[in-house]
This record gives C-alpha cells, sequence and structure tokens, in this order.
C-alpha cells in the first residue's frame, strides 16, 4: 500500500453526534482527489458514543482509524497522539465540528508547497474569497484572545485558534514531540516552537462557521490557556 500523501487529523472529545457525518466528508472528499490518505480520529477519553460512531466510519471507509485513550488527557496531547501515529507526507488537524469546509485544506496545501512548513486557517485575515460567519461575541473574545497573545510573543498571527492547520512531515516528527502543552492552548506553543526551530509559518485565510456545541469559550477555557502560554513562553525562553 502506497503511503498517504494526507493525514488528517481530528481530536475529539464527546463528538458522537457531529462525528456521525464528519469523518466520511473528509474521506469522501479525499477519495475524490484520487490520491492515497488517512483519517486518523483519536478519541480521548469520550464517554458517548464517540467511538461507536468513528468505528461505524471505519467500517465504511478503510482510510478511517480510531484511536482511543484511557482518560481525558487534553486537547493538546490527544493532536500531539494523532499527528505522531500519522504516516502522510501533509498532515491537516481539523476539529470534529467541521466549522471549516473540508475543501479549504486545498488553501493550505497551496502554501505547503509553495514552501511553507506550517499553513493555518485563518478567520481574521480579511480576503475577499471568503466568508466568515461567527456570533459577535466569539469574534470580539476571539480577536482579544490574540491581541494578548501575540504580547505574550506570538508576533502578528492574527488567528491562532481557527482549528484548521496543515504542517510538513518533516515539520510534525521534529515539533509534536517536543509539544508539553497537553490543552487548548497548544496551537500556541505549537507556533512558538515553529518560530524558536526556524520554521515558516504561513496563515490563510479560510471560510468558517460557527458551529453549536464548542468546547471552548473565553469564560469557560480563556483563563486557563493564557496561563498554559504564558508557561510555554517562559519555557521556549528558558531553552533558547
Amino acid at each position: 500500500m502506497s503511503p498517504p500523501r494526507w493525514s488528517v487529523v481530528i481530536p475529539a472529545f464527546n463528538e458522537a453526534l457531529r462525528l456521525t457525518r464528519y469523518p466520511e466528508e473528509v474521506a469522501d472528499f479525499f477519495a475524490g482527489r484520487g490520491e492515497p490518505y488517512e483519517v486518523l480520529v483519536v478519541d480521548d477519553g469520550s464517554t458517548d458514543r464517540t467511538a461507536g460512531v468513528v468505528e461505524a466510519a471505519a467500517r465504511a471507509h478503510r482510510t478511517v482509524r480510531l484511536f482511543r485513550s484511557e482518560g481525558n488527557r487534553g486537547k493538546g496531547a490527544t493532536v500531539r497522539q494523532g499527528m505522531l501515529a500519522a504516516r502522510g507526507a501533509l498532515r491537516l488537524l481539523t476539529d470534529a465540528d467541521g466549522a471549516t469546509p473540508i475543501a479549504e485544506v486545498e488553501r493550505l496545501e497551496n502554501a505547503l508547497v509553495s514552501g511553507a512548513d506550517i499553513a493555518i486557517g485563518s478567520r481574521w485575515l480579511p480576503h475577499r474569497g471568503v466568508s466568515v460567519n461567527a456570533r459577535r461575541h466569539r469574534v470580539a473574545a476571539g480577536r482579544l484572545f490574540n491581541w494578548i497573545v501575540a504580547r505574550l510573543g506570538l508576533g502578528v498571527i492574527a488567528d491562532s485558534q481557527c482549528g484548521f492547520n496543515a504542517v510538513t512531515a518533516a515539520a510534525a516528527r521534529d515539533l509534536f514531540p517536543r509539544l508539553q502543552t497537553a490543552g487548548f492552548g497548544f496551537d500556541v506553543e505549537l507556533l512558538l516552537l515553529s518560530r524558536a526551530h526556524g520554521y515558516r509559518i504561513v496563515e490563510v485565510p479560510v471560510n468558517w462557521t460557527d458551529q453549536a456545541g464548542s468546547k471552548t469559550g473565553v469564560l469557560k477555557s480563556g483563563p486557563r490557556m493564557l496561563c498554559e502560554i504564558v508557561l510555554t513562553r517562559l519555557r521556549i525562553g528558558r531553552a533558547a
């Protein structure tokens, strides 16, 4: 069997409802491209039917695989597991809610093919061909969060939390073993590590539609994420 060109990593925690359709949407899209691919759903200790739903998708599509954790470790740990298990030359992280349509991967692919090591989807970069449908409070909260993160060392990245990012295999093999943030702040650690190790990051505008049932929120997750980011910034600064 040929090694996959694309690996798609989907972290999941209690996502049975949304995963009834998304892995198969991803599989159908890549199957239509006519190149080898794999879809890795990493179940982070779900207590609902997430595993069973993914197993059903795997029976329909042999390219879909399920990885399970014994307990709930956090999104960062889950993504790290998936990325290190992936075999693709190019590797996509996408959230289980499908807020960014899977076809948007072609925008990220263009950036990687043009020389980027990491391409991150962005909701906040203006672009004539992109539509973002988000509730006003989420837009305001997201912009505030990224403003704070920029001052903690991330720089000019407009949107670190879109949940739709692609990375080359070489960069993934180097960076993800270094990732220590277990929670939602892992996105920022990945970008800080990428900068520290000289990888080229390109931010790419993508279509995005707000989905109900988000596991994150400024009041719910923001303080912990900022704490994780501060600790990460200090740790990377000491290592530099």
